[in-house]
């Protein structure tokens, strides 16, 4: 069976789910909103390195404009707000080497910084209204509903060899302390091996990226980060600011997609599935998932809630089942529920069948499905959460 793939830019559902709490899928404009906040001195150096960056992104597809804003009453703070046709384009820059290379020279000037990324729900007047033309991508039909949590996802790989090691490593330490401020908590933080890549999941109500820092102070977090330093395949030296920072942006694997069956069960079973997808194929796969996972709406359905987490290749779902995920329908497991979906899937797996080739089907389904399964190392959950 063949079948013709979606094209990436087609938005996910014109009515989405009200199951569905996150999704860069579904067409809609981003505004991208970043605070910076620049060394004393250093406003110049700044926006000339801030020259040089916008002379790149204008040529990126899918930027559709930005502005650069100075505080009127901190000449330190600075904002920048960039607008593009969907979330894909930018998500897709923002994790290339390339963006890694060209925001290293602002780290000289730059203190702090903090992303913000939006859907346009509504506006008044276009700037190309005037002009007759219809402006690029569209809007976010309603509003999602959430749950308060936020779902973000760091991985890395290991030396082969080295993956038992690593993972007695990474499952024994002392949990951190959960309460990060009088807004933010640590809910939960799941951990799973696949081959050598490591996949850290984290679950957190309030700011994630006071959460984070939080995290990364813990003593008990520091020393299990030393002691699997020797082991990783990338050098880090996390007494080295500029190191660190490197590391974890090449490290982040966000979230692209959250579904929820309802009300969470308690005693569900979390598992995690790693898609290694073909060169250049790793956002058009976590779309995929993502349509697919609209089966969370069945109440017959044994998948309670679903996160696909993407950046470059690499594309994990988490999930959290009623039962064992050997219990039924694998290609429900797998995010796949139409025979459609999982012909295209054979196209878009690394190491699969070519597009000419049968899709997968009966006991090649459950192979796929065990061949996807990660090892869990360890999964925590805060006391209340």
């Amino acid at each position: 069976m063949t079948t013709t793939p979606t094209p990436a830019s087609e938005p996910l559902t014109r009515q989405l789910s009200h199951h569905v709490s996150q999704t860069v899928f579904d067409g809609s404009r981003l505004r991208v909103v970043l605070l910076v906040e620049v060394y004393d001195g250093a406003q110049q150096q700044f926006l000339e390195t801030y020259e040089q960056l916008r002379s790149h992104v204008e040529s990126v597809p899918g930027h559709l404009g930005e502005q650069l804003c100075q505080s009127i009453e901190n000449p330190s703070q600075w904002l920048i707000t960039s607008e593009w046709e969907s979330a894909p384009p930018f998500l897709n820059w923002v994790s290339s080497e390339e963006h890694v290379r060209m925001v290293k020279p602002l780290h000289s000037c730059v203190r702090d910084t903090r992303s913000l990324r939006f859907h346009v729900v509504r506006e008044t007047a276009h700037p190309a209204a005037g002009t007759g033309s219809a402006p690029r991508g569209g809007l976010q039909t309603s509003p999602r509903i959430g749950d308060g949590v936020i779902r973000h996802a760091l991985t890395f790989t290991v030396k082969p060899g080295t993956e038992d090691t690593v993972a007695e490593i990474l499952a024994d330490y002392a949990s951190p302390e959960p309460r990060v401020d009088d807004t933010t908590r640590l809910c939960r933080t799941s951990l799973f091996l696949h081959g050598n890549r490591v996949v850290r999941a984290i679950e957190v109500r309030g700011d994630l990226l006071a959460a984070l820092r939080h995290v990364a102070e813990q003593p008990e977090v520091r020393a299990v980060e030393e002691a699997i330093n020797p082991y990783l395949e990338q050098d880090r030296d996390l007494g080295d600011p500029e190191s660190a920072r490197v590391f974890y942006t090449r490290a982040a694997l966000p979230a692209v997609h959250h579904v929820t069956a309802g009300e969470p069960d308690p005693a569900a079973r979390r598992h995690a599935l790693s898609y290694p997808a073909r060169p250049g194929c790793g956002m058009r796969l976590a779309q995929l998932l993502a349509e697919g996972d609209a089966a969370a709406d069945d109440p017959r359905s044994p998948v309670l809630c679903s996160t696909v987490f993407q950046r470059d290749d690499v594309v994990v779902r988490l999930v959290d089942v009623r039962g064992d995920l050997d219990d039924g329908d694998p290609a429900v497991a797998l995010g796949l529920a139409d025979a459609g979906r999982v012909a295209e899937l054979t196209t878009l797996l690394d190491g699969a069948a070519g597009a000419d080739e049968p899709a997968l089907a009966g006991g090649e389904l459950l192979r796929a499905l065990e061949g996807a399964r990660m090892d869990l190392v360890t999964d925590r959950r805060a006391p209340g959460a």
